[in-house]
Order: C-alpha cells, then structure tokens, then sequence
C-alpha cells in the first residue's frame, strides 16, 4: 500500500498518470505545485470534519477554536461534558449527537494506519455522523493513502468534465469506474483534478 508522505510522492504520482493520459499532464503543469496536504490523524481530525459539515470555513474554525481552548478535542474531554457545554461552542445538537458517539466508538486510530483503504472507510461509516466521503478524505490526507478517490466529491466531477470537456459531470459511478484507471495514484489524480479545478474556476468561471 503506498503513502504519500512528501511532495516527492505526489510529483511521482503526477509523472505516472501523465504518461498514461496526457489531460493529467496538462492539467498538472496548470496546477503545480499540488498541495501535500497532509494531517495529523486521529481523533481530532474526525471531530474538525463533523465541525465543518454545512457551516462556512470561516465559522467552523470559529467553533474549532473555542472547542480547543476550553480543552474540548479529546475522546474523555467530549464523553465527561454534557450537551449544554458542548453546544455553547457553537455545536448543533445533532453535531453533540455525533461527536459523543465518535467519543464512544473507542477506534484505535494506530489501527488505522495499516488497514487498507476500504477497511478504513467502512470502519469509519460505521459511526454516525460520518459518511464515506468524509471517510474517503481521511484516508486520504490523514493517512496519506495514495489510491484512494471520492467520486461523490462535486469538484473532482466538475474537474473531470472540464479536462474531459464533457457536457455534464459524470455522476458517481461513472466517475468510480473511470477512476479505476487511475490507479494505483487516484489520491494524486485528485489533487490534480481539484488544483485544476480552482485554476479553471478562478480564470474562466464555472457553472
């Protein structure tokens, strides 16, 4: 199983998917460099995602921030407080909902590391609150596993459409399908097709 460790990592990955289809090649000479975009694991990396879910970067660091400061990021820290406390940080009740039952879940993040790729993502869908892309991004950035997609994601399928020039997205099984040849850097082809994405988008606008 490969991990993407350094940017040594992803330039090997974009080399490989550029000699295999020439629109990587493009896209990645557009996008360079390509983000790391490597995160500590463990539990606290799941608690920010179930942060994040539907509110806006801006505040989701804000509530970030004071789960932090009032030493609210660990398993023991979460179980002990009581859903008052929890939701005067600014989470919603059914986000208290999901963060205890993480807390609870008892998941052995070393664990995790050498598990394979759908092992870890079905080990994670199992807890409330956690669904297969936020899976598949753990994986991915995480634990740094360089064959990993997530054909659900609305900007790999908008990033696949404009380097393909298709009249619409590709919905998520074709996209799954599609990526299969990708393999084994589909980590590496979606940093591609997300940096070219955001070229597209910031020069050209995109519907």
């Amino acid at each position: 199983m490969r991990i993407i460790q350094t940017n040594d990592c992803i330039e090997e990955g974009a080399h490989w998917l550029g000699a295999r289809e020439p629109r990587f090649a493009m896209a990645y000479e557009m996008s360079r460099p390509l983000k790391l975009r490597r995160y500590p694991d463990g539990f606290d990396r799941l608690f920010s995602s179930i942060v994040s879910q539907q509110v806006s970067t801006a505040a989701a660091e804000s509530i970030w921030n004071r789960l932090v400061a009032n030493g609210l990021t660990t398993p023991e820290a979460v179980l002990a407080a009581d859903e008052d406390t929890l939701r005067a940080q600014g989470l919603s009740r059914q986000k208290v909902r999901y963060t205890k039952a993480l807390a609870a879940e008892g998941i052995d993040y070393d664990a995790l590391r050498t598990l394979p790729t759908e092992e870890v993502i079905q080990k994670l869908i199992h807890v409330p609150g956690i669904g297969r892309w936020t899976a598949e991004m753990y994986a991915m950035f995480a634990l740094g596993h360089a064959d990993v997609f997530a054909p659900a994601d609305l900007a790999l399928q908008e990033g696949v459409r404009l380097l393909w020039d298709l009249p619409d997205r590709p919905k998520e099984r074709a996209l799954k399908e599609m990526a299969e040849a990708w393999s084994p850097w589909r980590a590496v082809a979606a940093r591609i097709l997300w940096g070219y994405y955001h070229v597209v988008k910031s020069r050209e606008g995109v519907r």
